[in-house]
């Protein structure tokens, strides 16, 4: 499954990613993870990080398009892909904390290629692309604000509910929803694995049958080889 995690800060998209990778995993399938489009990108190292917030907001532009349109090839050539924020979010917060100078984000450029991402995305008709909307109530967010802080945190606590009003205009305007590739998660008092669940749930009727046909495998607990016996695939605990 080519996933697309969408939705405001501290909704959950990073801990489902986490999971989820793992789930693939264990069923020794390759999965290609790209949860850093949020400014500064968390995959850099720590001098780094603290270097990109204080980039001219026209070089985080050209860094941010050129990253976003190299994702659109990633989606398309690696089957089990896990992309979290991606356009969406790049839109939502550069155009509402673009003018903050408190905010790492630069201020909406005249470009405005989301729906042009998408298309080259369809046009390649994948048949297995889900985004993914992961939400939660305004307390929920409020409380893992509190209780486990980003480093560099996007969002302030007033600006919750506008700030999921416009997730949410953005993610009805995407192609992804006009062809039935969505679905909605909400992680308020669900334990991580309870939202993992409800997520294999949920994208069940837009998998392709070989998917569907992993995710049924009675695969060990504990981690395990996969062995052949006269032509018998075996998973051997290790």
């Amino acid at each position: 499954m080519r996933c697309i995690f969408v939705g405001i800060e501290y909704a959950g998209k990073s801990t489902l990613v986490n999971l989820l990778t793992n789930y693939y995993q264990h069923r020794k399938l390759r999965v290609h993870v790209d949860d850093h489009f949020t400014i500064p990108d968390s995959t850099l190292s720590p001098e780094s990080r603290a270097a990109y917030v204080n980039f001219p907001d026209d070089v985080k532009e050209r860094m941010q398009r050129m990253q976003l349109q190299y994702h659109v090839e990633v989606i398309k050539n690696y089957p089990n892909t896990m992309i979290a924020g991606w356009h969406i979010e790049e839109l939502v917060y550069s155009s509402f904390y673009g003018d903050d100078p408190e905010s790492p984000y630069y201020a909406k450029y005249h470009i405005n290629a989301q729906r042009g991402y998408e298309t080259q995305v369809i046009e390649a008709r994948l048949p297995d692309v889900v985004m993914i909307h992961v939400t939660a109530s305004d307390a929920a967010i409020e409380e893992r604000m509190e209780t486990d802080p980003h480093e560099y945190q996007i969002i302030k606590k007033a600006d919750i509910p506008t700030l999921k009003r416009l997730f949410q205009e953005e993610i009805d305007r995407s192609l992804f929803t006009h062809k039935g590739r969505k679905i909605v998660l909400d992680t308020t008092d669900k334990t991580p694995t309870e939202s993992l669940d409800e997520l294999l749930l949920l994208s069940e009727p837009l998998i392709t049958f070989g998917e569907l046909a992993v995710r049924a495998m009675d695969v060990p607990e504990n981690d395990y080889q996969v062995r052949y016996e006269n032509g018998v695939r075996k998973m051997v605990v290790v």
